[in-house]
């Protein structure tokens, strides 16, 4: 979904069409509506899931066909569905499509970090967590993913064959495991700076087809924008005092530097003498959200969805169970042996 470079009568000269205008709103009230409608409706055992996630857009290309246009407020919107098209866009070679500007609540979801950034701040922030999670430092991440599986099942020994809910379960431990392999010692802490991420994202989500007009918030702030504030300001009080804890900590020579977690990586960044490669505490803080969003709601989506197919496919849930007790038997995953669960990747991959 990009802007259009042309003006809306450019498009229909071309022959993109789209839902109507509305006032002010555009069709962002249309897209509410079609989320509320399908959303209420029990999910079927399908994996046509399209119609369910994107309603509008499964509607409209029907009626508009594969590429059309749509309102966002008063923003146009041209919204791509054809696959050649759209790896056009994500290729961008030519530099032709910039990464769309972000409304108020994701800013202060995701700030600027590497999702949101562009140019030389983007090579710079992509340099820096590609050196954070090359192959060894991944390896080096496992034993405190194997601790916090480990956890899960021990709750679930408890359960005593009662239902499990496994996405809540899987939200406890994507957030461990991201709050340990990105701060270390200071995960507890770490753990109360997700659950206000995890707010953040919900008054971001809500909000997404929510209009707002320009300059109205100077006058009256709603519930959800004040919320959010509070909870900026709240992520980056946490982030700071994690900081500061660790700098004293070298300082009095309890730590020998300051580590090489996600945060600890950072902080250097944010101490280097190379103008190029140093990073400002406000880019430290976006870069642990950004981990932090992204780590967590790919891993536990792709988990869940995982589960879920194995429990309507059953002999897929033998086959990968039979290759799992060949490589590690009764032990726990280690790096060499996980590269050998081809069944296993393979669910993964569909």
């Amino acid at each position: 979904m990009v802007d259009p470079v042309s003006h809306p009568e450019t498009m229909a000269s071309q022959g993109i069409r789209g839902p109507p205008y509305k006032l002010f709103y555009g069709n962002t009230r249309e897209i509410l509506q079609f989320k509320n409608e399908t959303s209420s409706r029990p999910l079927n055992l399908s994996h046509d899931i399209f119609p369910r996630v994107q309603p509008h857009i499964s509607t409209w290309t029907g009626t508009y066909g594969a590429n059309y246009l749509s309102w966002y407020g008063l923003l146009p919107r041209l919204i791509v569905t054809e696959p050649e098209l759209i790896k056009e866009v994500l290729n961008n070679k030519d530099k032709a499509f910039p990464k769309p500007e972000m409304d108020e609540f994701v800013k202060k979801l995701l700030g600027d970090g590497l999702v949101t950034a562009e140019g030389e701040k983007w090579v710079k922030q992509r340099k820096l967590a590609n050196y954070a999670f090359h192959g060894d430092s991944l390896k080096g991440m496992l034993p405190a993913m194997v601790d916090s599986v480990h956890m899960m099942l021990d709750r679930w020994k408890n359960l005593h064959g009662d239902e499990i809910e496994v996405y809540q379960e899987f939200t406890i431990l994507t957030s461990e495991i991201i709050s340990r392999t990105a701060f270390g010692s200071s995960y507890v802490e770490g753990r109360n700076i997700f659950e206000m991420l995890r707010k953040l994202t919900l008054i971001a989500s809500r909000n997404t087809f929510r209009i707002r007009f320009p300059g109205i918030s100077k006058l009256w702030k709603t519930n959800d924008e004040l919320e959010s504030e509070k909870l900026e300001n709240g992520i980056r009080d946490a982030m700071l005092e994690i900081i500061r804890k660790r700098e004293e900590k070298v300082k009095a020579g309890e730590l020998d530097d300051l580590g090489n977690d996600f945060l600890g990586l950072l902080v250097k960044a944010s101490h280097s003498d190379d103008e190029s490669r140093r990073i400002t505490i406000t880019d430290l803080v976006d870069e642990c959200k950004t981990f932090y969003i992204a780590g967590y709601d790919t891993s536990n989506t792709m988990l869940t969805w995982t589960v879920f197919l194995l429990a309507i496919h059953p002999e897929w849930q033998d086959e990968a169970r039979k290759e799992v007790l060949n490589v590690f038997g009764n032990q726990d995953p280690y790096p060499d042996g996980i590269a050998k669960l081809k069944t296993v990747i393979s669910i993964h991959l569909i």
